[in-house]
């Protein structure tokens, strides 16, 4: 924002994205454009061989946002535009649209897939500050970004004169793709839904679905 408003003519495509970034709050979530903007403009710019002294990746983010040079921002902002209006068709790409979470079968490493069905994700990677973090692996062929690191499960603990907790997984709790549990905590984690974890023994077995005890086979 500072680059472009210290040119005398600035450039009128970057006029609507900016305005944008003027206006947010530095709050990520499924709808922020803004998110979107930031995200793929830091991505990008870190990778450009543009760090001059051997900077660690926080020190660059730094450098980039305050002594690199105006033309360079602006050039790197304008690419942004371009490859989001090339792949989406427009850069009001709200963080949603291309932030995801998908889990096709049991694979630890996921084959990531625009056509098959993902959901929404508002989080962003830690590498922005951002808790919970949501990073993503970027060699997938695809468009948009699916997570694959970060805060794999949260869990909120109260001590007293009994325990209460609650927690969510990042997904769900079996690898196997027929089991009801395979991604079944998948939108509570992305809609920060927690659920009550049954700490005490009679609140295992009221909801246990199956028991059982060490040598017995298993029906």
């Amino acid at each position: 924002m500072e680059a472009y408003d210290r040119q005398q003519n600035p450039d009128p495509k970057l006029r609507g994205p900016i305005d944008v970034l003027r206006q947010w709050d530095f709050r990520t979530s499924e709808s922020s454009v803004a998110m979107t903007l930031s995200h793929f403009y830091g991505t990008l710019y870190g990778r450009m061989d543009t760090n001059p002294q051997g900077l660690s990746d926080m020190e660059l983010m730094q450098y980039l946002g305050s002594e690199s040079a105006d033309a360079e921002r602006l050039s790197v902002f304008s690419n942004v535009l371009d490859s989001l209006i090339s792949d989406f068709g427009t850069w009001e790409l709200p963080w949603g649209e291309v932030n995801r979470y998908q889990r096709i079968n049991g694979d630890i490493r996921q084959a990531f897939d625009d056509a098959k069905p993902s959901i929404p994700i508002g989080f962003a990677s830690g590498r922005w500050g951002a808790l919970a973090a949501y990073g993503a692996r970027y060699n997938n062929n695809t468009k948009r970004i699916y997570g694959t690191r970060g805060n794999s499960f949260v869990a909120v603990v109260e001590f007293g004169d009994k325990v209460k907790a609650k927690s969510m997984l990042a997904g769900g709790q079996s690898g196997d793709p027929q089991s009801p549990h395979f991604d079944d905590q998948a939108l509570r984690y992305a809609n920060a839904n927690f659920k009550e974890v049954p700490y005490y023994e009679a609140d295992v077995r009221a909801r246990a679905q199956e028991e059982y005890h060490p040598g017995e086979r298993k029906k």
